[in-house]
């Protein structure tokens, strides 16, 4: 419990204003935030006699009357204030880390990896959900651990996505079971190097025990390196017991899922499949619920979304991939040609990942900070590239070009914050100009 204390709450948002309602009544806050806030949360702060002050970068305010920072998780390590706070040895945590000590007793499921951590889930929590046991779903998959609060119960089981940048700040905070999706270059900008990003991923695993488990990909190689130390039950898919090939998908070594009653496909998602059900198979298993939920589950907004036109080309919202792998993973999936969206807010990323399934691309239209990167990219490998800018023009360029029985794919392989708030205003926005210039 935090009472007492001086605390400065650096960036607001969503988890920011959460953590400080849970907190405001026993401790003095302050709040600060590079934007201008609405009207209605600024009257909500001052209620709860929390006084809001914009700053750049909230450097002037800190000092050493404070006890604690609570910053949010997309605030970079070297921030300024961070790196104030540093130096003044103040406690830097963030709100899933201060929401943790306010929990009963119950079971935490913690997911992480490059990719697939809100597919996978989704899934588990939506059959936990089907076999009627006391279930939340919360962190990074846009609910607030501290907006869960007053409503867990001693043990319930909470399904938590943890994407690296709140990884990063956790100390205290344990789960039960983590399942770690997959590893590869992503998010550098945040982290510095490879070597920072894994070594913070490897978090979720903190202060386990024998008795606490751990879900890893057996064929991802820099998932296998860091846990290798770790002391958890460690449990593997895509290894020899926990597998799937072209029939369907096998847990011990039973076929449980044949492929074809799989609405979603692709192997990333039997991937996803697989590390949900090996922790599901510990709390509840009816092979008839299980059968029926994937038989209708079409995945995740923003994830290889179709979306629907009266056009004859097909259109699908991959506003998620904010990585190469990503990308590629998309691309891997696509039978026909791809008029590909690329692009958006640099962070080094390597865009000649993509290589091995670049074949499939007859136009990329690239957007965003990198899309001169992008331009030079395409012409190495001797493809047609437009730029663009922006989706809008983007979309508008399509139109001319793309010939009947195409596929229009936005999978940016690159962060939105260049031009959107986050990923899923993008894929909002590619769907709205779908409906819009394509119906």
């Amino acid at each position: 419990m935090i009472e007492g204390q001086k605390i400065l709450v650096l960036g607001l948002a969503k988890s920011g204003l959460s953590v400080t309602k849970l907190l405001a009544n026993k401790n003095e806050i302050i709040v600060t935030d590079k934007k201008e806030q609405d009207e209605n949360i600024i009257k909500e702060l001052d209620k709860l006699n929390v006084k809001f002050i914009k700053s750049e970068t909230g450097e002037e305010i800190l000092d050493n009357s404070f006890d604690l920072l609570i910053k949010n998780p997309g605030i970079e390590p070297f921030h300024p204030c961070v790196k104030k706070a540093n130096a003044l040895n103040i406690k830097i945590v963030n709100e899933m880390e201060v929401a943790y000590h306010y929990l009963p007793k119950c079971k935490i499921i913690g997911i992480t990896g490059s990719n697939g951590k809100t597919t996978t889930t989704q899934m588990l929590y939506d059959l936990m959900r089907l076999h009627n046991l006391t279930v939340l779903l919360g962190g990074n998959i846009g609910y607030p651990l501290c907006d869960l609060l007053d409503k867990v119960k001693e043990n319930d089981i909470l399904v938590l996505e943890i994407s690296d940048h709140q990884l990063y700040n956790l100390t205290d905070f344990k789960t039960d079971y983590s399942i770690l999706t997959n590893l590869c270059p992503t998010h550098l900008d945040f982290h510095g190097n490879y070597e920072n990003y894994i070594i913070t991923k490897k978090k979720i695993f903190n202060h386990h025990t024998k008795d606490d488990k751990a879900i890893i990909n057996y064929q991802n190689e820099d998932s296998l390196k860091i846990t290798e130390d770790i002391k958890s039950t460690k449990i593997y898919f895509n290894n020899e017991n926990n597998y799937y090939n072209e029939k369907g998908i096998y847990i011990d070594n039973k076929l449980v899922l044949k492929l074809e009653d799989i609405k979603i496909k692709g192997n990333h998602n039997y991937e996803n499949i697989l590390a949900s059900l090996l922790v599901l198979k510990d709390f509840a298993w009816n092979i008839d619920i299980i059968k029926n939920y994937f038989k209708k589950f079409n995945g995740v907004e923003h994830r290889l979304e179709i979306v629907d036109s009266n056009s004859n080309l097909t259109f699908y919202n991959d506003s998620k991939a904010t990585n190469p792998t990503s990308t590629l993973i998309a691309l891997k999936t696509m039978n026909g040609k791809v008029n590909l969206i690329l692009g958006g807010k640099e962070r080094s990323q390597d865009f000649t990942e993509l290589n091995p399934e670049i074949n499939k691309v007859k136009m990329i239209y690239a957007i965003g900070e990198v899309e001169d990167r992008i331009k030079e990219y395409a012409k190495d490998l001797n493809i047609s590239c437009k730029v663009c800018h922006t989706l809008d023009k983007a979309m508008i360029e399509i139109k001319k070009d793309a010939l009947d029985g195409d596929i229009v794919l936005l999978s940016p392989a690159s962060s939105s914050w260049d031009q959107y708030a986050k990923f899923e205003d993008r894929g909002d926005e590619f769907k709205k100009l779908v409906e819009k210039l394509f119906n």
